[in-house]
């Protein structure tokens, strides 16, 4: 079992920035790929950001691309969502998961969840 425990969101404006993190316990390690996603009112799960098991290779939903970076510390068992030149449309609920093995895009994939934090963009 992994569990999975998000900090960071908040209010801000448009333009601003906000750092996200993801603290793993439990059977941890760094065979484990690394997925976000976002969730808003209404609408299905979304793929945000995702990092290999290494931390060697990233991969972006078009929608944040440039604009988040997402990394990964397996010496800490950390994980973080770095959240730049923010915009109303960002406004969701914000989920880490993990799962055994590559990462994936789809939500579906994944094993292992957090929480989620709120992040609210105001224009």
């Amino acid at each position: 079992q992994v569990q999975l425990v998000e900090s960071g969101g908040g209010l801000v404006q448009a333009g601003g920035s906000l750092r996200l993190s993801c603290a793993a316990s439990g059977r941890t390690g760094s065979n484990f790929g690394m997925g976000w996603f976002r969730q808003a009112p209404g609408k299905e799960r979304e793929f945000v950001a995702a990092i290999s098991r290494s931390g060697s290779t990233t991969n972006y939903a078009d929608s944040v691309k440039g604009r988040f970076t997402i990394s990964r510390d397996n010496a800490k068992n950390m994980g973080s969502l770095q959240m730049n030149s923010l915009k109303p449309e960002d406004t969701a609920v914000y989920y880490c998961a993990v799962r055994l093995g590559s990462y994936y895009r789809s939500p579906a994939q994944y094993d292992y969840w957090g929480q989620g934090t709120q992040v609210t963009v105001s224009s």
